[in-house]
């Protein structure tokens, strides 16, 4: 999928958001846009406590890296505080959520008009509009 975003689920059945970011044994990351959503990467980690052991967190946000946010049913402010200074959006789900649904309420999101965060996503992975100069010059700006 050449445009969307990346995104995380801490998921260990591959269908609902049911772990805690800290101690998430899995997590399936997709790219998602308006249309359509596809499964990158379905990572595993081994029996993790929710223990406040920080390590354990630093191979989590590696895998993360390129995401835009990552969906779990509890995070711990230390997590928070890592991942967001990352440029990664967490996202806290009721229990019983499931991805597909999740997905489907994100790309409704795309479609109406993004939140701040996923505004954010978007105009990260576009890069910088070619016409700004021109907008610029007509402001009145010179070189």
């Amino acid at each position: 999928m050449a445009t969307g975003i990346k995104v995380a689920f801490a998921t260990t059945d591959m269908v609902h958001v049911n772990q805690h970011f800290g101690s998430a044994k899995s997590f399936a990351v997709y790219t998602v846009n308006p249309e359509q959503a596809e499964l990158l990467e379905a990572a595993q980690f081994g029996e993790l406590a929710q223990d406040g052991n920080e390590d354990k967190l630093s191979v989590k946000i590696q895998l993360l890296d390129g995401c835009a946010a990552v969906y779990c049913q509890a995070i711990g402010a230390s997590a928070i505080k890592q991942i967001v200074a990352q440029g990664i959006q967490p996202i806290k789900v009721h229990e019983g959520s499931t991805i597909k649904n999740l997905i489907s309420d994100l790309q409704g999101e795309m479609k109406a008009g993004p939140s701040s965060w996923l505004a954010k996503a978007i105009n990260q992975h576009k890069g910088p509009d070619p016409q700004r100069f021109d907008a610029m010059e007509n402001e009145g700006w010179e070189e």
